[in-house]
């Protein structure tokens, strides 16, 4: 009976303490590097934040990457994590809109979410500005998949999520993962399992490329190398992670033939794929606005149960 007892008290203070660790790790920010790689330092370069009723909505001149975590009220086993990298043309991020709403939203569906607050290319903090970003999503990556155990996360399940120019970047480390852009002597993978890309630009082409988000990372006259590069869609292969995509049809920003494109790349390498082209909703529709792409959320997570997520 006492050893009944003990084991029922151990197993009771077991449960309390990953509940209060769970409280505590909630809306966690956590720096992402220790030493940021290829930093150049600039005194009068500092972050500008856009704040309306207290929360963040909109971060530039980022210099300090960090991640923020975002917990589901129940804690189960083995749970999907998803790493949100909000959009804004690589000058800003849309933090509230594209970040911290969409965190709240998978929370709600019982998945960890963190919202990358990524460094934007710039000259003035980086060595090569090109990567920089892509640097920051790939330690996103590692750092969650390496402390998957804090948050009861399975490894495999480790998906990421990209607006806009924030699509981008999650579809260049969807298909650049392997890319060594930086000095690590950690062995874990920086590869996504599944990517969620909602109007993502996904080509540096010039014929369809979002050209402010093609400056701002490549510069006003980039090599048509380094433009091959960054168009994902020449860059799919059979390991490339499976992908959701969405975008509506009369979007002037950034045109649905770079979803089309990428679509057809996953496609053609036998990647599994679902794309959604709404009729209406422009661009920068968020988690919906009235109109067609107002329910993309409701088939994200079909698609998500589909594939055990």
């Amino acid at each position: 009976m006492k050893n009944y007892l003990l084991k029922k008290t151990v197993l009771s203070l077991f449960l309390l303490i990953g509940m209060l660790n769970q409280i505590l790790a909630q809306n966690q920010i956590i720096p992402l590097w220790k030493t940021i790689p290829g930093e150049i330092k600039a005194a009068d370069y500092k972050e500008n934040e856009t704040v309306k009723d207290g929360k963040v909505q909109s971060s530039s001149l980022v210099t300090i990457p960090t991640l923020t975590v975002f917990l589901p009220k129940e804690i189960k086993p083995n749970q999907t994590a998803v790493i949100i990298l909000p959009g804004g043309g690589y000058s800003h991020l849309a933090i509230a809109k594209e970040g911290t709403k969409v965190a709240e939203w998978f929370t709600s569906m019982g998945i960890v979410a963190f919202v990358l607050k990524y460094r934007l290319p710039s000259d003035l903090i980086m060595k090569d500005k090109a990567i920089g970003p892509l640097q920051d999503a790939q330690e996103s990556v590692r750092y969650v998949r390496q402390n998957a155990a804090k948050w009861n996360i399975d490894t495999t399940k480790i998906g990421i999520m990209g607006f806009s120019a924030g699509g981008h970047l999650a579809s260049t480390l969807a298909t650049h993962y392997e890319e060594k852009v930086y000095e690590t002597a950690s062995k874990v993978s920086a590869r996504p399992d599944f990517s969620l890309l909602i109007y993502p630009v996904i080509s540096m082409q010039n014929e369809i490329t979002h050209k402010g988000s093609q400056t701002n990372l490549l510069a006003t006259t980039p090599s048509s190398a380094l433009i091959d590069s960054f168009s994902n869609e020449k860059r799919v292969t059979a390991q490339t992670p499976p992908a959701f995509l969405v975008h509506a049809t009369d979007d002037e920003v950034v045109l649905p033939e770079n979803s089309i494109n990428y679509y057809l790349a996953l496609k053609k390498n036998k990647v599994t794929a679902e794309l959604h082209l709404y009729e209406k909703g422009g661009h920068g529709f968020g988690l919906g606005v009235n109109g067609t792409s107002k329910y993309w959320t409701k088939d994200c997570e079909e698609w998500l149960k589909s594939n055990g997520y």
